[in-house]
């Protein structure tokens, strides 16, 4: 940037002269420009207050003491800043703020003259040829296309040997979870749909329930489920529906502006193409917008009672990984090692007893704890529940059950 000083200066620029002066950083040495002498001068800019920003000018001489930075900076010039402009008229003069004083003599042209002089740029060096690559290095190979990067062998069922000790634990949950009174057991998808109805609706309200089921408790799922059937849960009056209606029905779950997208276009895409019933296997289900292999896997065993995969949730994924079971790190990872040792026996029914389990361990701990005391081995499954991260002297102080635990302990 140049400084200009004119005798009128409008007052257009918007900031502070103390903001002009302060924010420039010097890296080289200061440069004078001297004006013919100025009777009454005054340079206006706008600022907090007219004191601030009103200089009177009644000498010739003016010396920026704060030059514009070069483009390249010298090395070894020092960085410091300037608060003032500096007038004098040969004999040191009294600036209207602040009391500083320069002095100064010459003309503009010559000053700026000399700066140009000063600032002549120094004639270039020419720069070392490169050697050539030949010279010095033998030529390179030509290159060969890189593979592509090679896929994650597919875990087949049955190749995987079982944790230590597994059914003994899978017994046990079993056994603490008899009563089927975790909130899966009321209010899950094998337990919400209308089966009087006919078996396609009762299908087609299975995939629904499983649709809202992502990142929703199964209490809300459950209530959404009673307004969408008070309003008629089929396939053709969900395809009549508007999408505000149906968003309003469901807006208490989570992400209710996708999942009414997902709902609208899969009852077109049962009724065009399924005839108004779902998809018979879990592959073609995962076909439909919104539905993944958890809950294709879900349907598929509760409405067709095939099992070709396992649905594994969140909850699953952790309590598997907290017992050792595999070592994952997402649920998709967990359902594969999962297949490569359980059973297949076993696949129908290890979603709903497993994520009831988590569910009173994390939500019904009162009920799980007493539960646990009460069983056939207390001593076992307190030990399982403090392994899925169930914090048993806290929660026996907290419902006066200290006794019974230390009891069970044999302390």
């Amino acid at each position: 940037p140049v400084l200009t000083l004119q005798h009128s200066v409008k007052p257009s620029w918007r900031w502070p002269v103390s903001n002009l002066l302060h924010r420039r950083t010097i890296s080289t040495p200061p440069i004078t420009w001297t004006m013919p002498p100025l009777t009454r001068s005054r340079i206006a800019l706008g600022g907090s207050s007219a004191e601030d920003n009103t200089f009177i000018l009644p000498t010739e001489t003016i010396v920026d003491t704060t030059p514009p930075m070069p483009s390249t900076p010298q090395k070894g010039a020092s960085l410091k800043r300037s608060k003032y402009f500096s007038i004098s008229d040969g004999e040191p003069t009294t600036v209207a703020k602040k009391g500083r004083t320069a002095t100064g003599k010459g003309s503009v042209s010559e000053a700026i003259k000399s700066t140009s002089q000063q600032k002549s740029p120094k004639p270039k060096t020419p720069t070392k040829s490169k050697k050539s690559p030949s010279a010095t290095k033998p030529p390179k190979s030509p290159k060969t296309k890189s593979s592509s990067p090679r896929k994650r062998e597919k875990i087949e069922p049955g190749s995987l040997p079982p944790p230590k000790d597994w059914e003994k634990i899978y017994s046990l949950v079993q056994e603490l979870r008899a009563d089927k009174t975790a909130p899966v057991d009321s209010v899950g998808a094998e337990a919400l749909p209308e089966r009087h109805l006919g078996e396609v609706v009762y299908r087609y309200q299975v995939l629904i329930a499983l649709m809202l089921s992502s990142q929703t408790k199964d209490a809300v799922v459950g209530e959404t489920m009673k307004a969408l059937q008070k309003h008629g849960l089929t396939v053709e009056n969900i395809q009549q529906t508007d999408n505000e209606t149906l968003n309003n029905l469901i807006q208490k779950v989570g992400f209710h502006n996708n999942k009414t997208k997902f709902i609208k276009e899969s009852a077109d895409i049962l009724i065009t193409t399924y005839n108004g019933d779902i998809p018979q296997t879990a592959e073609e289900m995962m076909k439909l917008p919104g539905v993944g292999p958890k809950m294709a896997y879900i349907v598929e065993s509760i409405a067709f009672q095939k099992n070709s995969g396992i649905g594994v949730d969140t909850h699953m994924h952790r309590m598997f990984n907290d017992l050792k079971w595999m070592k994952s790190t997402t649920p998709e990872g967990t359902r594969e090692q999962l297949e490569g040792w359980l059973p297949r026996e076993r696949w129908g029914e290890i979603n709903a007893l497993w994520v009831g389990f988590g569910q009173e361990v994390q939500q019904q701990k009162e009920k799980m704890l007493k539960k646990a005391l009460t069983c056939s081995s207390p001593l076992e499954a307190l030990a399982l529940i403090k392994k899925l991260r169930f914090d048993v002297s806290k929660e026996a102080k907290r419902y006066g059950l200290e006794d019974d635990v230390r009891k069970a302990m044999g302390s």
